[in-house]
């Protein structure tokens, strides 16, 4: 890759890492499902404007039902009943390893001995984070939400692969204007009218730089240049680079929220991300060249 190139992408990974702290803030200001219904408000606008995607609109629903709607919906309630951003940004990651499972089931994807040591070794960290649960900010519903939302993020994966080729800009765009009509009644029915119309009632500036960051820098932007880092090199070269967002994020938390991490928790984050690099690093390609 080029080095602007280079620095783009890890520059876009910072963006997704900080994503988890200002999540955090935007929920001081908005019950969770809301503030994703907000987010996506906001990131479908555009839709007025954009074609909608040669896709079948049954494909389209079962996307944005999955990947935006499941996986932001249980993640920002994840937040606000217990899992601190820092841990969030990287238990988030199990999602691909869900992918893979979910993958060998609906595609017929064998995984092969690497991706099955990546599967045993995340497993254990997330087995190590598992029995931390009740301490350090993290409750049990907090836990099962977090795990339902990485599989809801794997499931789109899923859908998302064997659909056709469309440009990700218009596809972002269209799949987030049809996650606001669920999210909104799911927010009304299970949050209240009334605590909606309060938070409504009381937007600051504060509220509205957490969406606006959301929304422009993390879904916007953020997957408009990852699409066209994909255009332009192969998946393989890409996709690595978002083994740094975990690493931003959990560096974010602990500078700016003071977050911190036990010794279980931190093995925990460790095997987690080792797991995760051995299915996605291009190790025995790396190692036939040496």
């Amino acid at each position: 890759m080029k080095l602007p190139h280079i620095l783009i992408a890890v520059g876009l990974t910072v963006i997704w890492g900080l994503n988890f702290v200002i999540i955090r803030f935007g929920l001081d200001h908005f019950p969770p499902l809301l503030f994703a219904t907000l987010r996506f408000v906001a990131a479908g606008l555009p839709a007025i404007f954009i074609p909608r995607p040669k896709m079948a609109f049954g494909r389209l629903l079962a996307i944005s039902a999955t990947l935006f709607m499941a996986q932001f919906g249980f993640l920002f309630s994840s937040m606000q009943v217990g899992f601190p951003p820092g841990l969030a940004s990287l238990t988030l990651q199990v999602q691909g390893i869900f992918t893979v499972i979910l993958a060998a089931f609906t595609l017929g994807e064998r995984p092969g001995r690497r991706n099955l040591l990546g599967l045993a070794v995340a497993f254990v960290g997330l087995a190590a984070i598992a029995s931390t649960v009740g301490t350090g900010g993290v409750t049990p519903f907090g836990f099962v939400l977090m795990m339902l939302s990485a599989f809801g993020w794997a499931s789109g994966n899923v859908i998302l692969r064997s659909s056709p080729k469309v440009d990700m800009f218009p596809l972002i765009v269209w799949i987030s204007a049809l996650a606001v009509p669920p999210l909104l009644v799911l927010s009304l029915i299970i949050e209240g009218a009334a605590a909606d119309a309060t938070a409504l009632a009381h937007v600051d500036l504060a509220a509205i730089g957490s969406l606006a960051y959301i929304v422009i820098l993390s879904t916007l932007l953020g997957f408009f240049v990852w699409a066209e880092l994909l255009k332009r090199y192969p998946a393989g070269l890409v996709a690595p680079f978002t083994l740094l967002v975990p690493v931003s994020g959990t560096l974010s938390a602990y500078l700016i929220l003071g977050e911190s991490f036990g010794p279980v928790r931190l093995l925990g984050m460790a095997l987690i991300l080792v797991g995760i690099a051995v299915n996605t690093l291009p190790v025995e390609r790396i190692w036939r060249r040496r």
